[in-house]
C-alpha cells in the first residue's frame, strides 16, 4: 500500500512479531532502532540465543537494542525521544513502555494486537480465544496508553476460528494479517476510536503447570486444551511418575466410568464428561509418536487410573 516514509522504531521479540517486521522494512519505512527482549540462554548447552526479531534485524544490518528493563531507566526515555521518530510499531515486545516513551513519537506506539479488543487483553489471546471456545477471533491495532491493552482503536479485522484450530494454526494466520493491517495504518492513518471496556477479557501468560490436563474435565474442554497449548505450554498427564505430553487428542462419546480411566486400548481416557481419545503422545527424551505407536512401547492397559 502506497504512503509517505516514515521513521519508525520497531518493538517486538518472538516469531509472531517477524511478518509485521518484514513488511515494514520491505515497504521501504526508515527503521531507527529496533527493540527487543536480551538474548537468553536457551537449549541443552544453555547457549546465548537471540529472539527472532533480533537475528532479523542483524540479517537486515538494523540497529538493535535490547534493555532488560524500561521502568525507571532515564537514558533509554531519552535514546528513544532521540530517535525523532513518526510512530514507533509494538508486536509482542514483553516490556511495558513507560508514558516518557509512548509519548515521543508524533503518531504514538500503535500496538498489533492478536483479538478482537476488548476481548481478550494480555499476553495469550490465542490461547484464551481457543480455550475458550470462540468462533472468532482477529487483530487489532491500537495507539498504546498507560494501561493494558485499553488504547483507542485504529483498526480491527476478524477471523473465523474453526473448529479443529490449533495455537499454531491461528498463530500464523493472525500474524500475517497484522502485518498488512499496520501498512494500512500507517499508510492511511485513520482516525482513533475509544476502546470499550465492556466485555473486556483477561488472557494472562501461561505457566507449565497450566497444560496439566485435569481428567475430571468436560473432554471437549480438553480438547481444547490440547490445541490451544501447542507448542507451549503444551498439555500432558502423569503416570508412574512420567509425565507424558498430548501432543494431539480429540473428544469421544464414551460410557460413565471414573475421570482418568483408560477405557480402551487407543487410548481413550475417561473424562468429567465423555472421553478424550489421545492421537500422539511423547515421553520426556523421546520423538513424538502416533498413540498406537506410543502403546507399543509404554503400556497404559484398559483400567488404569492416571493420575
Amino acid at each position: 500500500m502506497a504512503g509517505e516514509r516514515l521513521r519508525l522504531a520497531f518493538l517486538g521479540s518472538p516469531d509472531f512479531a517477524v511478518p509485521s517486521f518484514r513488511a515494514l522494512h520491505e515497504a521501504g519505512h526508515e527503521i531507527a532502532a529496533v527493540y527487543c527482549q536480551p538474548p537468553r540462554p536457551a537449549g541443552r548447552g544453555k547457549h546465548e540465543t537471540r529472539c527472532p526479531v533480533h537475528r532479523l534485524a542483524e540479517e537486515l544490518g538494523l540497529p538493535v537494542r535490547t534493555p532488560a528493563r524500561l521502568r525507571h531507566n532515564a537514558a533509554e526515555h531519552a535514546a528513544f525521544a532521540a530517535l525523532g521518530l513518526d510512530a514507533a510499531v509494538v508486536v509482542a515486545y514483553g516490556l511495558i513502555l513507560p508514558p516518557a516513551m509512548l509519548e515521543a513519537p508524533r503518531r504514538g506506539c500503535l500496538n498489533i494486537h492478536a483479538s478482537l479488543l476488548p476481548r481478550w487483553r494480555g499476553a495469550a489471546p490465542i490461547h484464551a480465544a481457543i480455550l475458550a471456545g470462540d468462533t472468532e477471533t482477529g487483530v487489532t491495532i491500537m495507539r498504546m496508553d498507560e494501561g493494558l491493552d485499553t488504547g483507542p482503536i485504529l483498526l480491527s479485522r476478524t477471523v473465523p476460528i474453526e473448529p479443529r484450530a490449533t495455537t499454531p494454526q491461528l498463530h500464523d494466520a493472525l500474524a500475517a494479517l497484522g502485518a498488512g493491517m499496520a501498512l494500512e495504518v500507517l499508510a492511511d492513518d485513520p482516525p482513533p476510536r475509544p476502546q470499550p471496556d465492556e466485555g473486556a477479557t483477561a488472557a494472562p501468560k501461561l505457566s507449565k503447570a497450566d497444560g496439566k490436563l485435569d481428567w475430571r474435565e468436560d473432554a471437549v474442554l480438553l480438547d481444547r486444551k490440547v490445541r490451544a497449548c501447542e507448542p507451549w505450554p503444551g498439555t500432558f498427564f502423569e503416570h508412574g511418575g512420567t509425565a507424558i505430553r498430548v501432543l494431539e487428542a480429540e473428544p469421544a462419546a464414551a460410557e460413565a466410568a471414573a475421570p482418568g480411566t483408560v477405557l480402551d486400548g487407543l487410548p481413550s481416557i475417561a473424562c468429567g464428561a465423555g472421553a478424550l481419545r489421545l492421537l500422539r503422545l511423547q515421553r520426556p527424551g523421546r520423538a513424538p509418536m502416533a498413540a498406537e505407536e506410543f502403546l507399543r512401547g509404554y503400556a497404559l492397559p484398559p483400567g488404569t487410573v492416571l493420575e
